[in-house]
């Protein structure tokens, strides 16, 4: 019976793996089509777009044939903080480009979906997810405070050895979760500012070290383990497959956008 269930359970997840998709939006064949008109050249793309969109051509959306950008040089020309973002022509585009079909939608009473798994939001200042950002500093902060107040607790308020050494076995553990819950919340308000094949893996990496530590921090403290070869035995094997996995992440090919 049980070697049943594990089986069924099995064909389950692998039902449920075959069925994943890219995002509804940028599967969207009107989203697609009116991406490569923009990408077109000059008066041709004017026409073709306002005739099937009813939409101008985005103007810095101006390619050569060979698909560089023709007005490439105005965004040199930017602040260095709205270079530092890498909104190009490729990027501008694409961006107003969801913006002309979710608004199309939205006359005919569709709901609002992704574009390459993210929700349309309007940027501010040239940042992408304001909000997201907001709830990624407020969960920064609360994580500094929470450090700073352990800090505080263990070394002034509670007693210590005679080499001002902590009592509580499980002190060191508890800063570097410290250091990567910051780290990892840093890079998601980083990441949700501009979504960059940079900023991306960083924020990635971040989480998936603070996750696998996190399993490391809670059996360890769950079994009380306070021998240093038995933290050895448990953290080595995870942190060794939490590394493989951020490598992997990071490959050339393993985070589609």
């Amino acid at each position: 019976m049980g070697l049943s269930h594990w089986v069924g359970w099995c064909l389950t997840v692998t039902t449920l793996i075959a069925v994943l998709e890219a995002s509804e939006g940028d599967a969207d064949p009107v989203y697609s089509i009116l991406f490569s008109f923009l990408l077109l050249e000059g008066e041709f793309c004017l026409r073709m777009t306002m005739l099937l969109f009813h939409t101008t051509c985005f103007q810095q959306c101006n390619f050569t044939s060979s698909g560089d950008c023709l007005d490439g040089g105005q965004y040199l020309q930017e602040s260095l903080y709205l270079q530092w973002k890498q909104w190009d022509c490729h990027s501008d585009c694409r961006y107003h480009c969801m913006l002309s079909r979710e608004e199309e939608r939205q006359r005919l009473g569709h709901k609002p979906t992704k574009y390459h798994g993210k929700w349309p939001f309007l940027r501010i200042y040239g940042i992408q997810e304001s909000v997201s950002i907001a709830f990624s500093a407020l969960n920064l902060t609360m994580h500094f405070h929470g450090w700073i107040s352990f800090f505080i607790l263990i070394y002034y308020k509670l007693a210590l050895e005679d080499n001002r050494k902590a009592f509580y076995e499980f002190t060191g553990l508890w800063h570097i979760y410290g250091m990567l819950a910051m780290n990892s919340w840093f890079w998601s308000a980083v990441f949700h500012s501009r979504d960059v094949d940079l900023t991306e893996k960083l924020d990635y990496s971040s989480a998936v070290a603070l996750l696998g530590y996190s399993l490391i921090l809670a059996i360890l403290r769950v079994f009380n383990v306070k021998i240093e070869a038995a933290r050895v035995m448990i953290s080595a094997p995870l942190i060794a497959f939490t590394t493989t996995h951020i490598l992997y992440l990071n490959s050339t090919h393993s985070i589609m956008v």
